[in-house]
């Protein structure tokens, strides 16, 4: 190596220098499309150089597609996606899949990526409060034969290793000791199903007490018929599934991991209990379905604070309140204790 070779390197930090410099605590959008997450090796590059930014105090907001990986999934659940104009036609069915997808799958793996290079981002997404109120209220209990007023706790999700939807089975029998009549419904699909069904036969529990209704296209309608909203994750970016059951006026009981930590205020919206910990997820649930008042609170509680801070126009409002203050030039940090409706945090999100 040549004299010239051997100081390259040390004169392009100093000329890198300059604009770490000059952009350290801004903020900067990056658009990472759904073929980048699809290409592990290509999203593992992205995620690296984000790492390297967050590192040098320039602050990331990552937004991401996934047509690709909705068009997939839709063929897999038998639904033809339809493209109009090179636009994608939005019904119930098609949005259901949206939100498994973009809010699930490819905000999971993008979310794991940016862990793996030293960044602890948040996956945010907004939810359409009005269209949860609005529904059509049904109750789920009459397609699966149970009497009104049956204690019923659901779970909407696409069955993946990270759902952990075998922990919440595997709390059931713990549950019934306090509430003997309750009944859970599990609403989604995926690889893990047949091992989670699996697991619910050997504990006498398939089609007695635990229902696996598959993939549904009307969410909105029955989420509002559950006393009770369960999602054991053990990784999760936001999860729009617990903000949907808010939305709808149910308390929730969820892991204590990723995003579902701000998505559910612990103690007013609904509990936090620790991941993979069926004895504190049962008793978690107990407390509730045995408590009507306490659910009450949280039910009305939940149902504000999904509007204020995590609909779709609070976070359109928030988005635009940080790109406006980015143009002019000024801090995007929100203030300590009051980061505002739909405020994102700090990190890559």
């Amino acid at each position: 190596m040549s004299p010239h070779d051997a100081t390259r390197p040390l004169a392009g930090l100093k000329g890198a220098l300059r604009y770490v410099r000059a952009y350290r605590d801004h903020v900067f959008v990056v658009k990472v499309g759904g073929e980048v997450v699809a290409d592990a090796h290509g999203l593992d590059q992205v995620a690296a150089q984000i790492g390297l930014l967050s590192s040098l105090s320039i602050r990331i907001v990552v937004v991401h597609g996934g047509g690709p990986q909705a068009t997939a999934l839709s063929r897999r659940l038998g639904q033809e996606p339809e493209i109009v104009a090179g636009r994608r036609v939005t019904d119930d069915a098609a949005l259901e899949v949206a939100k498994m997808v973009f809010s699930g799958t490819v905000n999971l793996e993008l979310l794991c990526a940016l862990r793996r290079h030293g960044v602890q981002p948040v996956g945010m997404s907004g939810v359409d409060a009005d269209r949860m109120e609005r529904a059509a209220r049904r109750d789920l209990r009459g397609d699966l034969g149970l009497p009104p007023g049956t204690p019923l706790v659901g779970d909407v999700a696409a069955f993946g290793w990270h759902k952990a939807q075998e922990v919440l089975v595997e709390a059931w029998p713990l549950l019934l000791r306090e509430v003997p009549d309750a009944h859970l419904a599990l609403i989604g699909d995926g690889e893990c199903r047949p091992a989670v069904e699996d697991l619910a036969r050997r504990l006498g529990l398939l089609g007695t007490r635990v229902h696996f209704l598959g993939f549904r296209d009307d969410v909105p309608e029955v989420m509002g018929s559950l006393d009770l909203f369960a999602m054991p994750s053990v990784l999760e970016g936001l999860c729009t599934s617990a903000l949907d059951a808010q939305a709808a006026g149910v308390p929730v009981v969820a892991s204590a991991v990723g995003g579902l930590v701000e998505a559910v205020a612990d103690g007013e919206t609904g509990l936090l209990v620790p991941p993979r910990d069926p004895p504190a997820l049962a008793a978690a649930m107990a407390r509730i379905l045995r408590d009507r008042d306490l659910g009450r609170r949280f039910s009305e509680a939940g149902r504000v604070r999904v509007r204020e801070r995590f609909s779709v126009k609070a976070m359109v409002g928030g988005s635009r309140a940080v790109y406006g203050r980015m143009l002019r030039g000024e801090p995007v940090a929100p203030v300590p204790g009051d980061p505002g409706p739909g405020a994102p945090p700090g990190g890559a999100a």
